[in-house]
């Protein structure tokens, strides 16, 4: 049987990388149709670049404070390093930076992030905390194409959670991302293979 062909990857964090861990145990197993190429970071501390070197992967750190406020030039240098590495899509998984223009023309759709609400409602930051004080029954994760709005990208997938009485903003994050590990890779596979949930239950999922 021939092996699955895979796309070369590249994963940009700037923490601990939960999501990078998930999408890199995914493209592990054969039959998934990707392969980690790159591991990049704008922190050189980040904890993510530390478990990308366990799993035996490429990894680079770009300091965007070298850069000062040029953002375009630190994104030039981060690009140069995305085509070095061969890359041919780009996870963001926890990268804190807010793009230009440049990086999301370079990449356009062929950058995906991950997002912990239910888009379009919360975007940006502080997204469980704002569910709570918003008193929404549903709350969850989006993954997206990234466009130069920040949050605005077409929706890949999403998987929902429900809030629960009493429920903390820790609490409730901490069910999303259960279920962030679970989505991203499931619509990054079906983003390479270009097959469409066959229904709206995984397309977005609602756990109860």
């Amino acid at each position: 049987m021939s092996e699955t062909p895979k796309t070369p990857v590249a994963i940009l964090l700037s923490g601990r990388g939960s999501n990078a861990t998930a999408l890199i145990e995914a493209c592990a197993r054969p039959d998934f149709p990707a392969r980690i190429c790159l591991v990049l970071s704008n922190k050189p501390d980040a904890p993510g670049l530390d478990m990308a070197r366990a799993a035996g992967l490429e990894t680079v750190a770009i300091d965007h404070r070298l850069y000062k406020k040029d953002r375009k030039a630190h994104e030039r240098a981060v690009d140069a390093a995305l085509q070095k590495a061969g890359a041919e899509v780009v996870c963001l998984a926890g990268y804190m930076r807010l793009l230009t223009p440049f990086l999301t023309t370079q990449w356009a759709g062929k950058m995906l992030n991950i997002h912990p609400s239910l888009l379009p409602v919360f975007p940006g930051l502080h997204t469980h905390e704002r569910a709570l004080d918003a008193g929404v029954r549903i709350h969850g994760c989006t993954v997206h194409l990234v466009t130069e709005g920040m949050d605005e990208g077409p929706i890949l997938g999403q998987a929902a959670v429900p809030v629960l009485p009493g429920d903390t903003a820790e609490g409730l994050a901490a069910r999303v991302l259960r279920q962030e590990h679970q989505l991203y890779p499931e619509v990054l596979r079906r983003y390479l293979t270009k097959s469409p949930a066959s229904t709206p239950a995984e397309a977005a999922l609602l756990v109860a």
